[in-house]
Order: C-alpha cells, then sequence, then structure tokens
C-alpha cells in the first residue's frame, strides 16, 4: 500500500495536478471579470454585482465543507493530488468517492483495502477520469443548443422565460433532495431543518434585519448540517 501512495504523492503528480487546478481557478477568475466588465457596460450598480458575489461566497461554504470531508477521506486512497484536482473540477464528493470505488470493486478489491495495489488505483483514476469527461462532453457540445431551444420556447416572452427558467430550477433541486431523502434519515432530517430554517428566517427574522438575506441560505444549509450531524451521534 505504501508503494502506490509514494506514486501516488509523488511531486510529478502534484505538478501535474496543480496544473488543471491552476486553469480552473484561472477560468473562474476570467469568468468574474468578464462579469464585472458586462455589468459596468449596462450600468448596472456596482452594489448589485457585490451583494450576489457575497451571496454565493456564504451559499458556497456548506457545499465545500462537505466535499472538503470526502477530499479527505479520498487522500487516504488515491492520494492527496488527485483527490484534490477531482473534487476541484468537478466537485461532486459522492460521485467521485462512487467513481473511484467502482474501479477499485472492478479489480475485485475494496476502495484503499487489502490489494489495492498500483494498477487497481490506476484503475480508480481512469474510472473518476471516464465519468468527468462524460459531463465536460455533453456540456460543451449541448449547452449552445439548450440555449436556443430555451429562446424558442420561451417564444421572446421574458416573463414566460423566467417562469419556465424557475420551474425547470424547481425540478431539478426538488428530484436532486428526494433522492437524498431516501438514503436515510440523517439526510431527511438535513433537508427539513434546512427548510424549516429557511422560512423561519425570510418570514420572521429577514424583516426585522434585512442584512440577513443575503446569507439566509448558507445558514439554512448549515443548520439542516447541524441538525443531521446531532441525530447521527444521538443514534450512534
Amino acid at each position: 500500500m505504501d508503494d502506490y501512495l509514494k506514486v501516488a504523492n509523488s511531486a510529478i503528480v502534484w505538478v501535474l495536478c496543480g496544473i488543471t487546478v491552476a486553469i480552473a481557478l484561472g477560468q473562474a477568475i476570467l469568468y468574474m471579470r468578464m462579469a464585472k466588465k458586462t455589468a459596468a457596460k449596462v450600468q448596472m450598480p456596482s452594489e448589485i454585482p457585490n451583494k450576489a458575489f457575497r451571496i454565493g461566497l456564504i451559499s458556497a461554504i456548506g457545499p465545500a465543507l462537505g466535499v472538503f470531508i470526502v477530499m479527505v477521506g479520498l487522500m487516504a486512497s488515491i492520494g492527496g493530488p488527485m483527490a484534490w484536482l477531482r473534487l476541484s473540477i468537478i466537485g461532486a464528493a459522492a460521485t467521485e468517492l462512487t467513481a473511484a470505488s467502482l474501479g477499485a470493486q472492478a479489480c475485485g478489491v475494496e476502495l484503499g483495502g487489502e490489494g489495492y495495489t498500483l494498477t487497481v488505483m490506476a484503475v480508480s483514476w481512469f474510472v473518476m477520469a471516464l465519468n468527468g469527461a462524460g459531463w465536460l462532453v455533453v456540456t460543451g457540445v449541448a449547452t449552445p443548443a439548450l440555449e436556443k431551444l430555451r429562446e424558442k420556447m420561451s417564444g421572446g416572452d421574458t416573463v414566460w422565460l423566467a417562469v419556465l427558467s424557475g420551474a425547470c430550477s424547481l425540478g431539478i433541486f426538488g428530484y436532486l433532495n428526494v433522492n437524498e431523502i431516501i438514503k436515510g434519515w440523517g439526510n431527511a432530517i438535513a433537508s427539513i431543518a434546512g427548510a424549516f430554517c429557511m422560512v423561519l428566517l425570510v418570514k420572521f427574522i429577514v424583516p426585522k434585519c434585512p442584512k440577513l438575506l443575503e446569507y439566509s441560505l448558507g445558514i439554512a444549509m448549515l443548520f439542516g448540517m447541524f441538525c443531521a450531524i446531532m441525530y447521527d451521534i444521538a443514534v450512534a
């Protein structure tokens, strides 16, 4: 086991993974610059994009914590560089963990368990890369067509377009929530507690303290995670 981890954590792997992460970081910075220039071009007040950035930053804390926890676990099995790379460019912690596990199971062993050799780790890496490649290819090829389809369905009606986009978002997140809730009581409690906290904040607390509105999603997510952790501790 020590042999494959030496390779997985070698300097060359850190450098190669760092190049990809640097590209992703560069893309994020360029996107923020483009958004800032566009806001200035349309004469949008500076406080609006600044507020949106703060909301996104706070809302990302909850999901980032979950990704970080999975990354620590993956580091012990597939090495620090690859865990850092995969969860930096994809960010779907559960998916990456499943892909790595399926790669190991295809070789007849468990992820990081007895018999997990350098060859098996390479298979795990390949499955993770293949899984992520599918997302990137479909996104790159289908996104332009989807935008044209959305414009055609809206018929140029901006109000209907807003309703359509909102309904799609509700359907997507509702589907994702249902898939998580049915996995166990801990997930169900996290979802219910988070929703309850959001309603409580928006209906009763935010009217008295409007500045909390931009942090409400992040607070609700952290509250849901806290309730799920307390439940797991209680039943352990």
